[in-house]
């Protein structure tokens, strides 16, 4: 279902830093003062002075940025991107996060139902908090959840042409429904539109061995860090073509599948 996703107070911040991110470190600098009163000009009037100062916080909080522009000037009101600031900056109409442009954008390309967007969106909080290994278990069970949703969509089918349901596929195990799944899909595939078939080959996979198993590694921990931001990141960036990848199977169990 596609939901409406306006700007929030961090996504008006990310995209203000990013027009006036200098060129070069001779071409100017960001300060405090500016953002701030750029950011405070796109709100409405009524707008909550604290709460634009707490989010303004949060981007340092959670390592987006530091304070000063270089050594002779360490302090605020400089500041600059860090490592992973910039790389939010870099497609900051998508990136995890931008939570609001991120689903903005899957919602561009896909239809997410109820109970994964309830996953994902606490998944989106938790990345953007620093919350890493409790990202990656929303995510993960987001994405579960699509996967379900599908098995669904093919029991039914299936149930209708009157032809026999896998009975691994109605397992109660994640692995063992996706890898019937997969299975499944494997041995119709030549039936698929080329795009579709380039993009099971490419995205089904992505599943198990980047979703899943950074779900798995934070849910059974082996160390004191199972899961790292870049992992999450990555997670988040494949998730909405694995969604869109469901949606397109979707369809064609429903129109092709005889």
């Amino acid at each position: 279902m596609t939901q409406m996703i306006q700007p929030n107070l961090r996504e008006i911040f990310l995209e203000e830093i990013k027009a006036r991110e200098p060129k070069s470190p001779m071409s100017g600098s960001l300060q405090q003062g500016s953002i701030l009163q750029a950011v405070s000009m796109r709100l409405d009037r009524e707008f909550d002075e604290q709460a634009i100062l707490t989010q303004w916080g949060e981007l340092f909080r959670t390592g987006l940025l530091a304070w000063g522009m270089n050594l002779n000037n360490p302090n605020a009101p400089f500041f600059h991107l860090t490592v992973r600031g910039r790389q939010a900056l870099a497609n900051v109409s998508r990136d995890p996060s931008n939570p609001a442009g991120y689903l903005r954008h899957l919602n561009s390309i896909a239809s997410l139902d109820a109970v994964s967007h309830s996953y994902l969106t606490e998944g989106l909080d938790c990345y953007v908090a620093g919350l890493h290994k409790a990202a990656a278990v929303m995510v993960g069970a987001s994405a579960e959840s699509v996967i379900l949703f599908l098995r669904d969509a093919t029991a039914e089918k299936l149930t209708s042409l009157a032809k026999a349901v896998p009975k691994a596929m109605e397992d109660w195990r994640i692995k063992t429904v996706s890898d019937t799944l997969r299975e499944f899909f494997d041995a119709h595939k030549s039936s698929f539109e080329r795009g579709l078939r380039e993009s099971f080959e490419a995205y089904w996979s992505a599943f198990a061995q980047q979703i899943r198993a950074s779900r798995n590694d934070a849910g059974h921990p082996t160390s004191v860090d199972p899961v790292t931001a870049d992992t999450v990141h990555a997670s988040l960036l494949i998730f909405p073509e694995l969604v869109r990848l469901a949606n397109q199977l979707s369809i064609w169990v429903r129109d092709e599948l005889v």
